[in-house]
């Protein structure tokens, strides 16, 4: 099965300092993978190394060739990047703001085609956007804000999406929600890198953690096998540890 993205010993160095260093990464389809790690762990310089939007050493094939080559047309037609904090200040509609993922497709929100219309539609429908879809989104709240972003991303139909920090101020019940909308795009034959501060989402959405530390891969694999004690305490410096509550995740430290 093909790589939707594989990075090969990847390096970032910025303003002279190494941020990132023998970073190596696959995805198919099908998969899920979230990287996890303190603040300036080097999460974000992954995903954009990932995506050819940061110079790396090492290599980096984005659907099979270097995204460095890539236009942005192309690159979006490949992956759907939503990064930390996306901006939204302009008094446009939700739907408006979600038709923008068709720009790849040579749609814009004033002349949307038949199958444009329908994955505008059906990624409202996902983000559970539908009575806002008229609303302007400098008139919604930032957690509605960050749902009608992610549906921008699915109406892109890329088959990876590359998602940073897209839970960051969401309540639970809409973390989950979140969390179930990335296990149908994987079950439809998609791929998702999500970075994420919360652990035990990471735990029930991934097949595959990377723990990131100072730039570097610290531990690697499934959950309960990457998420030790030991590695937990490493990178966070603090003693911690995996648990299953149920039907769910936890992260407890101490």
């Amino acid at each position: 099965m093909s790589a939707l993205v594989q990075l090969s010993n990847v390096g970032v160095a910025l303003g002279g300092r190494r941020v990132l260093d023998a970073a190596s990464l696959t995805i198919r389809p099908g998969e899920i993978v979230a990287l996890l790690g303190p603040n300036g762990a080097g999460k974000t310089t992954l995903m954009r190394a990932a995506l050819g939007l940061a110079p790396y050493d090492g290599a980096v094939a984005l659907g099979g060739a270097d995204p460095r080559r890539f236009s942005a047309r192309a690159r979006a037609l490949r992956a759907a990047y939503l990064p930390q904090r996306p901006q939204s200040i302009w008094p446009v509609s939700v739907e408006s703001l979600v038709a923008l993922g068709r720009f790849a497709h040579g749609a814009a929100p004033d002349r949307l085609g038949g199958a444009d219309q329908a994955a505008v539609d059906a990624a409202i429908e996902a983000c559970a956007l539908a009575p806002l879809r008229t609303r302007r989104m400098d008139e919604i709240s930032g957690g509605e804000k960050a749902r009608a972003h992610l549906a921008r991303a699915l109406a892109q139909h890329a088959p990876l999406l590359v998602l940073d920090e897209p839970t960051a101020g969401l309540d639970p019940a809409q973390a989950l929600g979140v969390g179930d909308i990335l296990r149908r795009h994987a079950e439809q034959g998609g791929g998702v890198l999500i970075s994420t501060h919360d652990i035990a989402l990471a735990a029930a959405v991934a097949q595959r953690v990377l723990l990131l530390r100072q730039g570097r891969v610290a531990a690697e694999g499934a959950p309960f096998d990457a998420l030790t004690p030991a590695a937990l305490e490493s990178v966070y410096g603090r003693k911690g540890r995996l648990e299953r509550i149920g039907g769910g995740f936890a992260a407890v430290f101490e």
